[in-house]
């Protein structure tokens, strides 16, 4: 019986099918029959969802077949372990419980059963020391005896016991027999209940056997008539009867409120002969009476009237019931009523109907469309494209010269990901997003870039390895189509424009002519087309001619990259890769730009010469279709392999230390209860209350002076206070005032030790006068203190293990979350690489990565189904708003949004962090996620951004020490991006303190050549400083010894003479001396 939901599967009743022939579709372990194939189709995909239990082990996460098969081999399973002789007795104590859990039944027959054992049953006897097996073949019950004494004997049990080792039968008593361990526990037992018993799902159901095991074990299925739903039902329904029955001020209370008076007086309350006791008078209730009510009191003040007596009294339902009687007062009574008042009807009261209640408040966080807008507007998105998708103001200017489309930026993104995350399979220092589109962007005949150059090669290596290890191609490529010159000319010939036939000698008729003139007609359109379709077959790029003696796959396994050696391998592969339809389109465009028609002699130097003036969208399109290509190779599948494989290690290793953690916490919370129980004991002693002092300690003032105490003396001795560097007239110092400040000093010493005395004895009568529990008082202190130390070093383990986490997670680019208007957020460094790249790349003094957030518009499902909505949907939104969702988004937006998946946006600064967050909404479902991501790294993001503000030259600082930090004296601090790839590196004459450029002057600590050599540099500029040129492949030359645009070095022998081993460790220390400049105008000893 499997269960969804919890609840037992329902399978569909057979459909009527009156015809024999009619298709049906069979599901042959439900047999369900469907007359129609949609019908089949949507309850297997319900009976494929994976919701599915199974009853037998409680397995959840199944589909139904699964949890089918593995509910049939558990039960045959369960069949098999649990003892056959015990059957039939735990199922009749389970019939009929009504024990909701089916933990609490479990326990409670295991209980019953684990000491009692039925005939049939394997056991182990106990008989004179001895362990032999046998099988029950008898029992005896016997109840409870009352001892003389009163008390009472527990029931026992005898059996007699058939060994199987002695072929004898024996008598035993319960503490001699016993069963293996194995053979009946709560586990078997739970499995077994659960295979053999059902209950229905509602409260208080009873645990019913199955009719088939019932049938089997000849256990009553008649269900008892207070466990059967209605009746339950109906008990439920007059226990509430009577709870409103009871209720203050209901129609009960206010009954017998009325009919208090008319039951039988009570012995001493009222007798015809003795004293009447004056009823006690009560407030009349604020019940409202029923019609009933109201018609019994007034047929009762009518019997009054006429002098009768009632001899029935009415019910709630005006009926009488018999042994009633109601008694009338006695005349003369001075608290009865008037007639003409008691006969008065008071007007109905009616009371005003309640108000519905308010509705209840949203549960939050709900849909975020559907959360009420604040008002506030997000903060504007820069752009990095020159066509952004809305306008903007005039004085927008696209960086880097406004040559990248809004089609290359996510291709841009996805490229410098993937490099950047498999950077150690492509042997390639990580690198900037800044510098790689600069690179992208620069890379010339006249300016080669090594960042671009390396790219290139690098992704090229991994589609084919090398001659050394195979030179096998890594990727599936599509074949190219071999054709037959022969079979050329034979088509050629048979698409020839067909000679135009001789005109008929005979008499020309009208039909005729008209007929002549239809197929002249005719031919002319069949020639047009077929100019048409020549036109279009016609090869629009020459790869073929240029490829024609070339074999790519050849010279890539070689390596041969230099000279326009990689390009025209890039065009081989273009070509090759054209022959599949998905990448057709992309491929020939491509190939038009590289190998146009127009060139006349195609070759490896034309090829070079396109690639070097090739638009930046080309190239962005070009290395995308070839970094792609490199998820099928087995470096990159392996590569993620063993990042799966670290990762669970990570996180075996870090469930170690949470666990550390965890009994450390418990550790450190006993040890500071131990602490909180020893504190007052150990408290120091509080100080004395130290005296008033008017003048200070020992006639110091407060504010520390001396108070002068011989100024009478000192007076005496001329009447003025000589200075102290007075001298007499033979040059000698005048030392009468000195000697009396001395010997002031000394008395004021001589009272600062003995105070420093005292407050040493103080304290050390107080050191002895701490209890005796001070040692363990400290020692408790001290664990406390081991105990935190070693949490702190637990998190700060865990801290570095969700780390490595976050950088080897490199399968998939994660995503920060969505927004209200479904915008994807995200932040490159989130996973799969450091946050700052490499630290020992190149450009790892940036200090960041990509540093920005990038923003991606909804895909076109979302668009269609939560923002352009249908109309009808559309004017429920405006009548519950007030507004459209466009036209929120243009509002809540602000100006600048993204509405495709194909358009992107970006921040770059610290304080659009802050205004994103509060511009979020937490009451979002989506919007919650991607703040708590957001808050989640806000310190890590900020932080990459003021350092790619500082890296790029974003910071606008005037100060000439911070231009001189920046590296102002090396060109690198630069206006923006934009200043960043024009700026002139001039050095000033350190004599004239100008500021061109926007640079302070600069001082040189040189000699004479030093400012001779900056004279120099003023008469003749450098070329433009660009910050792509810095970066060096150092990973590619650490570990393959060479970069990867150039041949490997020719093999060395394996034993040099000492003497080539010194010149060559001269050599490479003289190098390291000179230190040539890079085109960057750096140094490669500063890196």
């Amino acid at each position: 019986m499997v269960l969804f939901k919890r609840k037992p599967v329902q399978f569909l009743t057979v459909p009527n099918i009156e015809d024999d022939n009619q298709e049906v579709w069979h599901i042959p372990q439900t047999g369900e029959i469907f007359v129609t194939y949609e019908e089949y189709l949507n309850r297997m995909d319900f009976y494929n969802q994976k919701r599915f239990i199974c009853t037998i082990t409680g397995h959840s996460g199944l589909t139904f077949f699964e949890a089918l098969s593995s509910e049939t081999a558990g039960a045959a399973e369960v069949e098999q372990a649990f003892p056959e002789a015990l059957k039939g007795p735990v199922l009749r104590r389970v019939q009929f419980q009504t024990v909701s859990r089916i933990d609490t039944l479990v326990d409670q027959i295991y209980d019953e059963f684990k000491n009692d054992y039925y005939p049939g049953e394997t056991v182990t006897v106990g008989i004179d020391g001895e362990k032999l097996h046998g099988v029950v073949r008898d029992k005896t019950r016997f109840g409870g005896t009352v001892l003389p004494d009163g008390s009472t004997a527990p029931p026992y049990s005898r059996y007699f016991v058939s060994l199987k080792e002695r072929q004898e039968e024996v008598p035993v008593n319960d503490s001699q027999i016993f069963r293996d361990r194995k053979v009946f526990t709560k586990s078997v037992l739970r499995s077994f209940i659960k295979k053999t018993v059902t209950r229905e799902a509602w409260n208080g159901a009873p645990w019913l056997v199955k009719t088939d095991i019932a049938e089997r074990y000849h256990i009553d299925t008649r269900i008892p008539p207070h466990l059967r739903y209605d009746n339950k039902l109906l008990e439920r329904k007059q226990i509430q009867a009577q709870k409103r029955m009871t209720q203050p001020g209901g129609m009960g209370m206010e009954f017998n409120s009325h009919t208090s008076h008319n039951t039988p007086a009570s012995p001493g309350q009222f007798s015809p002969t003795g004293p009447v006791r004056l009823p006690e008078l009560k407030p009349a209730p604020k019940s409202h009476k029923s019609k009933a009510q109201q018609a019994a009191q007034a047929a009762a003040q009518e019997a009054r009237q006429n002098g009768g007596v009632v001899s029935r009294k009415h019910n709630l339902f005006n009926g009488p019931e018999p042994g009633g009687f109601m008694h009338l007062p006695l005349p003369g009574n001075p608290f009865q009523f008037p007639l003409s008042y008691r006969s008065h009807t008071l007007p109905p009261i009616y009371s005003a109907p309640e108000p519905p209640p308010p509705p209840p408040p949203p549960k939050y966080p709900i849909e975020d469309l559907q959360v009420e807008s604040r008002g506030l507007v997000r903060p504007q998105l820069k752009y990095l494209c020159v066509d952004p998708p809305v306008d903007l103001e005039p004085t927008f200017k696209a960086p880097f010269d406004g040559k990248i489309l809004m089609k290359s930026v996510g291709p841009l993104l996805e490229t410098w990901d993937t490099l950047n995350v498999y950077c150690e399979i492509f042997k390639l220092d990580s690198f900037t997003f800044d510098d790689f589109v600069e690179a992208m962007q620069l890379a010339s005949e006249e300016m080669p870039v090594q960042l671009f150059n390396e790219i290139h090669c690098a992704v090229l290596k991994i589609l084919v390895s090398s001659e050394a290890d195979g030179g096998k191609v890594q990727i599936q490529l599509p074949e190219l189509e071999e054709e037959d010159e022969e079979e050329e000319e034979e088509e050629d010939s048979a698409a020839a424009t067909p000679e135009p036939e001789s005109l008929p000698t005979a008499r020309a008729t009208r039909s005729s002519l008209a007929k002549l003139e239809a197929e002249r007609v005719a031919a002319e359109a069949a020639a047009a087309e077929w100019e048409m379709q020549e036109a279009e077959d016609a090869p629009k790029h020459r790869a073929e001619e240029v490829l024609k003696d070339y074999d790519w796959i050849e010279h890539l396994r070689k390596r041969d990259f230099k000279d326009g050696g990689w390009e025209l391998i890039m065009v081989g592969l273009l070509h090759q890769l054209s022959k599949n339809e998905r990448l057709n389109a992309s491929c020939e465009e491509l190939l038009e730009q590289l190998v146009p028609v127009e060139d006349e002699e195609p070759s490896r130097e034309t090829v070079r010469a396109r690639y070097a003036s090739l638009d930046v969208n080309y190239r962005v399109q070009a290395l995308q279709i070839i970094c792609m290509l490199t998820a099928e190779t087995k470096a990159i599948r392996g590569y993620m392999e063993d990042c799966s494989e670290q990762m669970t290690a990570y996180r075996k290793e870090k469930i170690e230390w949470q666990r550390k953690r965890k009994q450390a916490l418990e550790d450190l919370k006993n040890l500071n209860d131990q602490r909180k129980i020893l504190l007052p004991d150990n408290m120091p002693p509080s100080p004395p209350l130290e005296p008033a002092k008017v003048n200070g300690v020992n006639g110091a003032h407060p504010n520390g002076d001396v108070k002068m105490t011989d100024v009478d003396e000192i007076s005496l001795t001329g009447g003025e206070i000589p200075d102290s560097d007075a001298e007499d007239i033979d040059g000698t110092p005048t030392n009468g005032l000195r000697n009396l400040r001395r010997g002031n000093d000394r008395a004021a010493e001589r009272k600062r030790k003995e105070e420093e005395k005292k407050q040493r004895a103080e304290a050390a009568a107080a050191a002895a006068k701490v209890p005796k529990q001070s040692k363990q008082f400290l020692k408790v202190l001290k664990d406390i203190q081991k105990k935190e130390d070693e949490i702190a070093e637990c998190e700060k383990e865990i801290a570095i293990i969700d780390n490595d986490l976050r950088e080897a997670d490199c399968p998939r680019t994660r995503v920060l979350g969505k927004d209200r208007f479904w915008n994807r957020y995200y932040w490159f460094e989130r996973n799969g690489m450091p946050y700052g790249g490499l630290p020992d790349s190149s450009t790892a003094h940036a200090g960041y990565a990509n540093g920005c957030i990038w923003v991606q518009g909804p895909d076109e499902l979302e668009r269609e189904g939560y923002i352009d909505m249908k109309e009808e949907w559309q004017n429920e939104y405006v009548a519950k708003f007030g507004i459209t969702v466009p036209e929120r988004k243009k509002r809540e937006e602000g100006g600048t949004s993204v509405f495709k998946a194909t358009q992107w946006g970006f921040y770059e600064r610290a304080e659009d962090v802050d205004k994103l967050l509060e511009w979020l909404d937490p009451r979002g479902v989506n919007e919650t996620k991607l703040r708590k991501e957001l808050v989640n790294y806000r310190d890590r993001i900020q932080k990459g951004m003021e350092n790619r503000k500082t890296y790029v030259g974003l910071d606008t600082a005037t100060d000439e020490e911070k231009k001189e930090e920046n590296g102002a004296t090396s060109g690198d601090a630069m206006e923006g991006v934009e200043a960043s790839t024009t700026a002139d590196v001039v050095e000033e004459p350190p004599v004239q303190p100008t500021t061109k450029g926007g640079r302070g002057k600069r001082s040189t600590r040189g000699n004479n050549n030093s400012r001779a050599a900056t004279t120099t540099r003023q008469v003749t500029p450098e070329p433009p400083a660009y910050r792509c040129l810095a970066w060096v492949n150092t990973t590619a030359i650490e570990e393959i010894g060479h970069l990867h645009g150039e041949q490997p070095p020719p093999a060395r022998n394996r034993k040099q003479s000492k003497k080539k081993q010194e010149a060559a460790a001269a050599k490479e220390e003289v190098e390291v001396q000179v230190a040539p400049t890079t085109r960057s105008g750096k140094k490669k000893g500063a890196r």
